[in-house]
C-alpha cells in the first residue's frame, strides 16, 4: 500500500514527459523522465517560466485559451513527441496546466498511425454499410423463405448473378417475387451502394414512357418541368435498374432500350447530346418472351440482349414443402401490421392450403393470411378463418363440392368471385375501372359484390 511521497514520486516518474505549471506559467513540477528527455536539471527548473525550461512548449497557450484540453506535436532538437495538455480548474478558475507525452519516438508514432488508419477503415466500412442500408432495396437473399431444393437452387442462381455484371432476365408467374429476387441480386453485387430503381413497364403510358425512362430537358414539351427531369436510367446510374413486366414495353421504345443496353448511352427527350450511364439492367416477365418474339410482339435482338443470365422462379405449388415456413413468416409480418399476437398455426390450416394450387403464388398466400388474421382474436390461426377463401378444386375439396345440391353453380360462383376480386386488386379497389375491365355496368358490379359476399375492405 502506497503511503510515502517517494512512492508517489516513483509512480509519477513512469509518466512520459510530465510537467505542471501554475496560473502564471511557472514550472511547479517536472518529473525525472521529462527532465532527462528534454535535457534540463530537474531541481533547478522548478519556479522558472516554462518557456525558459522548454522553449517549444505550448502550455502557456492552454493557460490563456478557452480549450480545456489540447493535443500538440513537438519536434525539438531532433526529438519528436506527441503531448496531451489540460487546464487545471479550481473553483471555476484556471489554476494551472499540465502536460504529458503519449509518444516520444518515431517507432511508436508509426504504430499509432497504423492503428489510426485501421480505425479510419473501420469507420469508413461502418458508414459504407449505413449508406448501403439506406440505399439498398427492401429485400435481400435472407428474405427468400423456404428450405426446399427449388429454393436452394434459386439462391445459388442469385449468388451467381450477383457475381456477374451481365443483364439478368427473371421469369416466373405473377406473385412469385420477381422484384424480391432482383433486389437480392443488387444487394449482393458490387453495386450494392448504388441505387436500386424499379419501374413497371405495364404502368408506363406509351406517350410518357420515353421521358420516364430517359428523362427530358426543360421546354422539351408542354408541361415539362423547369430544369427538366432525370429518367429512371439516370437515377439508377451506378446502381441497378429493374424493369418489371418487360413484355409490355412499348414496341416504339424497344430500340432505344436496346441502344442503352449496348452502348450505355441515353438521349433525354429534347436533348441535343448523349449521356453516358453506368446501369445494370435486371428485367422480369411473367410471359414467355420467346413466344412474343415469334408473334412479332417483342424485338428478337432485345430479347437476346436481355436474356444473358436467366433465372426462373418456381411457383408455390411446386415447393409446397416451404408452405409452413412461409405461413409462419407471413403471420409474423401481419402481427406487426395488424397489431395481433398470433403465435400458433392449426395444422389443419397447412393441410388445407397444401391442397390449393395458388395461382397467385406468394402474393395470394399473403393476401389469404392477411384476410384470415382479421378473424383471429387469440393466439392461434384456425382452419375456419380460411373458409371464405376461394380455393381451387383439388382432390380434398372435390368430395365436398359433390355433396352440394348444385355443385356446378358453386364452382361458377367461386370462379366469378375470384375473378372479380383479382380485378379489384388490380385496380386497387377502383370500381369504375374494375367494371370497365370486366365490361359490365358499375351497378351490376355492386350487385355481384353483394351477391357473392366479396369483402372489399379485406382485399387491400
Amino acid at each position: 500500500m502506497m503511503s510515502t511521497r517517494d512512492d508517489y514520486e516513483r509512480i509519477l516518474n513512469h509518466i512520459l514527459g510530465l510537467m505542471v505549471v501554475d496560473q502564471y506559467g511557472n514550472l511547479t513540477y517536472i518529473n525525472k523522465q521529462c527532465a532527462d528527455y528534454i535535457k534540463v536539471d530537474q531541481k533547478t527548473s522548478i519556479g522558472k517560466p516554462v518557456g525558459e525550461v522548454f522553449p517549444a512548449t505550448k502550455l502557456d497557450e492552454v493557460l490563456r485559451g478557452n480549450k480545456t484540453h489540447n493535443t500538440e506535436f513537438y519536434f525539438h532538437e531532433g526529438r519528436m513527441s506527441v503531448s496531451l495538455q489540460a487546464q487545471i480548474i479550481e473553483d471555476g478558475k484556471v489554476a494551472g496546466a499540465l502536460e504529458y507525452d503519449i509518444i516520444q519516438d518515431l517507432e511508436n508514432l508509426d504504430s499509432l498511425l497504423g492503428k489510426y488508419v485501421l480505425s479510419l477503415k473501420n469507420e469508413v466500412d461502418f458508414y459504407r454499410e449505413r449508406v448501403r442500408q439506406l440505399k439498398k432495396g427492401r429485400y435481400s437473399i435472407e428474405n427468400l423463405i423456404g428450405s426446399s431444393q427449388a429454393m436452394e437452387n434459386l439462391r445459388k442462381q442469385i449468388v451467381m448473378a450477383a457475381n456477374s455484371s451481365s443483364t439478368v432476365l427473371i421469369t416466373g408467374e405473377t406473385g412469385t417475387g420477381k422484384e424480391l429476387v432482383a433486389q437480392a441480386i443488387h444487394n449482393l453485387s458490387c453495386r450494392f451502394s448504388g441505387e436500386f430503381v424499379a419501374v413497371n413497364a405495364s404502368s408506363l403510358p406509351e406517350s410518357l414512357a420515353e421521358s420516364e425512362l430517359f428523362g427530358y430537358e426543360e421546354g422539351s414539351f408542354t408541361g415539362a418541368k423547369k430544369g427538366g427531369k432525370k429518367g429512371k436510367f439516370e437515377v439508377a446510374n451506378g446502381g441497378t435498374l429493374f424493369i418489371d413486366e418487360i413484355n409490355q414495353m412499348p414496341m416504339t421504345l424497344q430500340p432505344k432500350l436496346l441502344r442503352a443496353l449496348q452502348e450505355k448511352k441515353i438521349d433525354p427527350v429534347g436533348s441535343e447530346g448523349e449521356k453516358y450511364v453506368d446501369v445494370r439492367i435486371i428485367a422480369a416477365t411473367n410471359k414467355p418472351l420467346k413466344t412474343l418474339v415469334q408473334q412479332g410482339l417483342f424485338r428478337e435482338d432485345l430479347y437476346y440482349r436481355l436474356n444473358v443470365l436467366s433465372i426462373e422462379i418456381p411457383p408455390l405449388r411446386e415447393r409446397m414443402s416451404d408452405l409452413p415456413e412461409l405461413l409462419e413468416e407471413k403471420v409474423k409480418e401481419f402481427n406487426k401490421i395488424l397489431g395481433k399476437d398470433v403465435r400458433h398455426i392449426d395444422p389443419a390450416v397447412i393441410t388445407k392450403l397444401q391442397n390449393y394450387a395458388f395461382p397467385g403464388n406468394i402474393r395470394e398466400l399473403s393476401n389469404m393470411v392477411e384476410k384470415a388474421m382479421h378473424f383471429a382474436s387469440g393466439d392461434t390461426l384456425y382452419e375456419d378463418f380460411f373458409d371464405d377463401l376461394n380455393l381451387h378444386i383439388s382432390p380434398s375439396n372435390l368430395n365436398h363440392l359433390g355433396s352440394l345440391p348444385r355443385p356446378i353453380d358453386e364452382v361458377k360462383n367461386q370462379a366469378e368471385k375470384k375473378f372479380i376480386e383479382e380485378a379489384l386488386i388490380k385496380f386497387q379497389g377502383n370500381k369504375t375501372k374494375t367494371a370497365q375491365f370486366l365490361k359490365i355496368p358499375r351497378a351490376l358490379l355492386y350487385q355481384k359484390i353483394k351477391r357473392l359476399g366479396i369483402k372489399t375492405e379485406l382485399l387491400f
